[in-house]
């Protein structure tokens, strides 16, 4: 079992057993997280759908392609939103992405930016990442925040990038390199 340490929040890799407290936080913030997430079926907030979703992520991890972690609020160990790093590449890229959605009533408790500086760590020491990336939108003022918090840098805009809400949205490249970190 991978956890990754922080003062406010705690990373641990999503199992089995959570699938009900995330199964909930999914459903809780369904409205919410949707305003920069794709639509998704009424399906994909059901326990079986996400069971399904965590034992391919765990088979992931066990290729080194996926880690997908929950993030605890360190004093209540209560599951307060997701993170991941994932689409790993080995050489000649070693890189990956990482996203993260952090519940709303927990934003703006530094719980966002501890966990993007938790994975970033774990994804150049212990996965020996060169390179991180991670995708925002340029409405999204709150990630963009906690992506340069953690020392990611802007490095260019793709346009039309993603279908949210039944627009194409343009959203920005971020992305952190091994030799800054």
């Amino acid at each position: 079992m991978i956890v990754l340490e922080g003062e406010k929040c705690y990373l641990r890799i999503l199992t089995e057993d959570d699938v009900f407290a995330f199964t909930e936080l999914l459903t809780a913030n369904k409205k919410y997280w949707s305003v920069f997430e794709p639509r998704q079926d009424a399906s994909f907030f059901t326990v079986s759908v996400q069971r399904d979703k965590i034992r391919e992520s765990l088979f992931q991890m066990r290729d080194r392609r996926e880690y997908n972690f929950g993030i605890f609020e360190s004093d209540t160990n209560r599951l307060v939103g997701h993170i991941s790093l994932y689409s790993i590449k080995r050489l000649p890229f070693s890189s990956g992405f990482i996203g993260y959605s952090i519940d709303e009533n927990m934003v703006g408790k530094g719980i966002g930016s501890e966990a993007v500086r938790l994975i970033t760590t774990f994804s150049f020491e212990k996965v020996a990442l060169h390179r991180v990336e991670a995708y925002v939108s340029p409405r999204n003022k709150g990630s963009i925040k906690v992506l340069e918090r953690a020392g990611f840098l802007q490095e260019g805009l793709l346009r039309k990038l993603l279908y949210i809400n039944g627009v194409w949205e343009d959203h920005y490249l971020y992305a952190h390199i091994e030799n800054d970190y």
